[in-house]
């Protein structure tokens, strides 16, 4: 059978109505990169426990919105807020990585993946001596917006070397937030040049986050295949 993959959705307000949504690339991975039936799970405060009776493994998509910072013990004020995608992806990655299910976090989901299991952020990566401005440039194309940005290297044996025969690769860059304190039980997987941690694996079972994009033209780029391999091969595909 194929596997059912959930895509935990977005909260916002579009058109003067409040929407659930996910942006198609992570749809179309999930279809040609995973083989694997995407479902949309909305931001609606949906039991843990009753989602993962319905999916093999989950997908945490990027958004524009950010973690509230008092999630993870800052008191600084927050930007772009998504109460609603809160509330549903951080319990809901706790119960699936207890649960042994296949989890891939990528840009605001892997920030969610430290946050939900005892991590912290920085808010503004470009404010911190020595850090690169890890945002996107303003007023561009989409292409140029998720064009290749700095290099990352991959730790010696971890799963991202296993994966791809690579040590490291070129990626796009399009966050304003980081890895402050790693979470208990996550590794590094990846670095920038700065030091700022870009992957992370942790366990029981597959559960892979990158700050990164590789759902963007991921056909058209040889280790964001592999990342989606990866995540097929854990459904056993």
């Amino acid at each position: 059978m194929i596997p059912l993959v959930g895509i935990v959705c977005d909260f916002k307000c579009q058109h003067g109505m409040a929407a659930h949504g996910a942006g198609d690339e992570y749809v179309r991975a999930i279809q040609g990169g995973v083989g694997a039936l995407p479902l949309l799970i909305p931001s609606a405060g949906l039991p843990p426990a009753e989602i993962l009776r319905c999916v093999d493994g989950l997908l945490f998509t990027g958004a524009e919105s950010n973690i509230a910072p008092s999630l993870y013990g800052s008191a600084e004020p927050g930007t772009s807020p998504d109460a609603a995608r809160d509330a549903t992806t951080l319990p809901l990655l706790r119960a699936a990585i207890a649960a042994g299910k296949p989890v891939l976090c990528i840009c605001r989901g892997f920030q969610e993946l430290n946050v939900a299991l005892g991590g912290t952020l920085h808010q503004k990566l470009q404010e911190i001596p020595g850090r690169l401005d890890h945002r996107e440039k303003p007023d561009v194309t989409p292409d140029e917006a998720y064009a290749p940005a700095h290099p990352v290297r991959f730790a010696p044996g971890g799963l991202l070397v296993r994966a791809t025969g690579q040590a490291g690769a070129m990626v796009n860059s399009l966050h304003a937030q980081g890895v402050d304190r790693l979470a208990p039980g996550l590794t590094v997987e990846a670095v920038a040049p700065d030091g700022q941690i870009e992957a992370v694996t942790g366990g029981p079972g597959f559960v892979l986050g990158v700050q990164w994009h590789p759902e963007w033209r991921w056909a058209e780029d040889a280790v964001s295949r592999a990342i989606f391999r990866a995540f097929s091969a854990a459904f056993g595909r």
